[in-house]
């Protein structure tokens, strides 16, 4: 369904009967990163509104610049998203970018929000403060800022490095053709350009506010880009319960290589945190 908010208008799945999940996906991505779990969340009885970000896939994309796409502003769509669909309280879950803005979520409606599980990015300050490893797989990052550079780069010989990025993403063809799209790909690398600008990744670290409880993170053993500690020191920033989970055998796009396993750690969380 497609849902016209103030600023942007969203592509959105929206389906089942009960408490309600909240799934938000990360780049380069769209709803459809969670087409195994929504099944088995609405089938467990929970309601799954999965957003496509401003930006991405068949989502709009606002003019303005890299600033229209800061991760305030997604947090600003998702909060009047939940209010569109009437929804008070929720389970907030996200991948990636996605568990970026969800965290961000979580400290602007912490009253509202029943659990928080955090699949691959951990709290900005423990991806921040994980030693060099980090920064050496965040190399990318950097070049992202550069405007028109990172774009001829990325698309270079039919996108042949964007594929080796996506290395093992089952996605990978498709996500390409979106991104193929005028001015699909600069919207996209916007919030590199906003949320990680260079003086962030490698100035001085800013204090960042903790989370909310309940969370859960989850992190995967062939995660070409984050480091096992830039999740497990997550836990030194959450107000209130905190749970680690780690997986084998699954890249970064772990919902779609593991996703049974994926939907067991999500049923058994959700569960041990319900909507009263």
């Amino acid at each position: 369904m497609r849902v016209e908010l103030s600023e942007v208008t969203l592509d959105v799945e929206v389906s089942g009967q009960g408490p309600a999940v909240l799934l938000v996906h990360g780049f380069p991505d769209s709803h459809h990163l969670w087409r195994h779990q929504v099944p088995a969340l609405t089938a467990a009885g929970y309601t799954c509104v999965a957003p496509t970000l401003r930006g991405f896939g068949a989502s709009g994309r606002p003019e303005g610049g890299a600033a229209a796409y800061h991760p305030a502003k997604h947090v600003g769509d998702l909060l009047e998203l939940l209010a569109r669909l009437e929804i008070d309280r929720v389970h907030l879950v996200g991948h990636d970018w996605g568990s970026g803005m969800v965290q961000g979520l979580a400290r602007v409606i912490p009253d509202r929000m029943a659990s928080l599980t955090i699949l691959s990015v951990g709290h900005a300050a423990s991806i921040l403060g994980a030693g060099w490893e980090q920064k050496q797989r965040s190399w990318y990052m950097l070049l992202f800022q550069l405007e028109g550079v990172a774009e001829e780069w990325l698309r270079r010989d039919d996108f042949a490095n964007f594929r080796e990025m996506l290395g093992e993403h089952p996605d990978a063809e498709a996500i390409v053709e979106q991104l193929r799209a005028p001015g699909a790909l600069t919207a996209a690398l916007n919030v590199y350009r906003a949320g990680l600008p260079a003086d962030v990744q490698f100035g001085p670290a800013q204090p960042v506010p903790p989370l909310p409880g309940p969370v859960m993170g989850v992190w995967s053993t062939g995660d070409r880009f984050l480091t096992e500690q830039s999740m497990t020191g997550t836990g030194k920033h959450v107000d209130g319960t905190w749970r680690y989970e780690r997986m084998e055998e699954a890249g970064h796009w772990l919902q779609l290589d593991q996703p049974d396993r994926v939907n067991a750690l999500l049923l058994d969380f959700l569960a041990e945190n319900p909507i009263g």
